[in-house]
C-alpha cells in the first residue's frame, strides 16, 4: 500500500513545483529548490533577464525569479574526506 502511494506523492509534488516555477535538486545531503524564471514574463519573456550595453555587457536578472528566495534544506552532515585533518 505504502509503495503504491510513494510514486503518486512523487507525481503530485512534481506538478507543484512546476507549476509554480521552482527547481527541485535532491541528494541524500540536502534538498536544494530554486526558482525559475516564468515563461509568461512580459519583461524577460522566460529568458531570466536581458544584456544590458555597454563595452562589457552584463546580464540583468529578471524580477521574476531573482527576487525569490532559494530554499534549502539540510538533511545529513558531509562526511569529512579521510586524507584531510579533522581540524
Amino acid at each position: 500500500m505504502v509503495a503504491a502511494a510513494v510514486p503518486v506523492a512523487f507525481a503530485a509534488a512534481a506538478a507543484v513545483l512546476k507549476a509554480g516555477r521552482w527547481q527541485l535538486y535532491a541528494d541524500r545531503h540536502r534538498i536544494h529548490l530554486t526558482p525559475v524564471a516564468r515563461r509568461s514574463c512580459p519583461d524577460c519573456r522566460g529568458a531570466g533577464g536581458w544584456w544590458a550595453g555597454g563595452p562589457f555587457p552584463e546580464m540583468e536578472a529578471c524580477g521574476c525569479w531573482s527576487e525569490r528566495r532559494e530554499l534549502r534544506i539540510r538533511l545529513l552532515p558531509v562526511p569529512a574526506r579521510p586524507d584531510e585533518p579533522p581540524f
